[in-house]
């Protein structure tokens, strides 16, 4: 029974519970390194991202100047992250939203935008910046046939470092009670890194800031020599790394800059998970391999936060799937057996053919040329018995034709070797 709605705790919506994030002491990546480890894991905020304290200030600031109005439309161009941030306000607020994503974006995310209501365009990756296809111009493209609409403009709305210099930057100085000499994270658009960089080099600017950007982007390039190669070059890690120079990344903050490759980035994710139990997604992996790059660096007394910006859970067709993992070269055990070749290769094997003794000839024939193959197997009750050879039966039949309607088994050789899943691949080799 309601007597005193005062005294219960309580949130007037979700947007109640953005910001302040825990640190968790890291206990098993960084073990054997110096100084102490914190993870900032902003799974904790609602819609499980460091993306989600952008989203308010962005639309409110626009409500304030009259570019959005009621029953308006949010349109932006991003990697998941921004547009959950974003939607979840629109939803409080009441605003459509239409998101414009890169299609090697995992399936999860595009299915949560679209569990809040929201229009979601696939564009393509491997095109330029500037391409009327890509994301951000498709994006443009929106709000110009869309009445009553706004671009968020992640990428160059100052808003978007703003967000992180009030609020994730105080957090880390608060939690830390000041005590933080190194502030780890990795750079896509650069809010959360020139905001909370920023402020952190205000109340000391002995803090080292260290960007970690993805192996293949511009960013780090940039960042020592001030160019970068028009070359597009792509990778699988999400939501960080850029072909382009964004308005809100403040190269000013950041002290170093490291690279992690994709599979550095993937299999730190992973370890995350099933050492620390903190279930992140792969540019967390970026920042944390990055971070490990760095270590060598720290003194005993040092203290280091990594910001881990969204979980895993967007990641499970990709990162957290071990077929995926393998198709793309990232999961490879220390002992390559026949099993792990042929799972790798699953999409492009094809599947056994075979036949038994009493094949005639004619269709042994028929399957050499049909399946384009110079050899067939023979096998008879699941047993391999023998192996037959175009050369050898079209030799055979051309001293004698009547031969086409004879059975294999009189024509076939001593059948393949067999070799068992698990066998080490050299063995295989050695048969070739």
């Amino acid at each position: 029974m309601l007597v005193d709605l005062k005294k219960i705790k309580y949130c007037e919506n979700i947007l109640g519970t953005l910001g302040d994030t825990p640190l968790v002491r890291l206990q098993k990546v960084t073990r054997g390194f110096k100084g102490t480890y914190f993870a900032k894991v902003e799974t904790f905020n609602p819609g499980g991202s460091v993306k989600d304290r952008i989203g308010l200030e962005i639309i409110e600031e626009a409500e304030r100047e009259g570019r959005l109005r009621p029953g308006g439309t949010i349109v932006e161009a991003t990697s998941g992250n921004t547009g959950m941030g974003l939607a979840i306000v629109a939803a409080i607020k009441g605003y459509k939203c239409v998101f414009t994503m890169p299609d090697k974006m995992s399936i999860e995310k595009i299915r949560l935008l679209r569990a809040f209501g929201a229009e979601v365009i696939v564009t393509p990756t491997a095109v330029p910046h500037d391409s009327p296809e890509s994301y951000t111009e498709v994006a443009k493209r929106v709000v110009r046939e869309t009445p009553n609409s706004i671009l968020a403009n992640q990428y160059f709305n100052p808003k978007n470092p703003e967000a992180h210099y009030k609020t994730t930057g105080p957090e880390l100085w608060e939690q830390t009670a000041g005590q933080i000499d190194y502030f780890v994270c990795g750079v896509g658009m650069g809010g959360t890194i020139s905001g909370a960089g920023k402020y952190l080099k205000e109340k000391n600017p002995n803090v080292k800031v260290v960007g970690i950007d993805p192996k293949g982007s511009v960013l780090r390039e940039y960042f020592y020599t001030k160019k970068f190669s028009p070359v597009l070059k792509t990778y699988k890690v999400e939501g960080i790394g850029q072909d382009w120079l964004p308005g809100t990344l403040n190269f000013e903050v950041i002290d170093d800059m490291v690279e992690a490759t994709d599979k550095e980035s993937f299999l730190m994710a992973r370890r995350l998970t099933r050492e620390e139990g903190i279930f992140v997604g792969g540019s967390g992996g970026t920042a944390m391999a990055g971070a490990l790059k760095y270590a060598d660096r720290m003194k005993d007394e040092d203290v280091m936060v990594i910001l881990l910006p969204d979980t895993g859970e967007r990641y499970l067709s990709k990162i957290y799937n071990d077929d995926w993992m393998r198709e793309n070269g990232f999961l490879i055990p220390d002992r390559i057996t026949v099993r792990y070749v042929l799972q790798s290769k699953a999409r492009n094997v094809q599947q056994l053919i075979a036949i038994d003794p009493s094949t005639t000839v004619r269709r042994a024939l028929d399957l050499f040329k049909e399946h384009d193959v110079s050899q067939l197997p023979v096998i008879d009750k699941g047993k391999p018995v023998g192996t037959i050879i175009d050369n050898d039966l079209m030799s055979s039949v051309l001293e004698d034709n009547s031969r086409l309607d004879a059975q294999v088994s009189k024509f076939m050789k001593a059948p393949f070797p067999v070799i068992g899943a698990g066998s080490p691949i050299e063995h295989a080799i050695d048969f070739l």
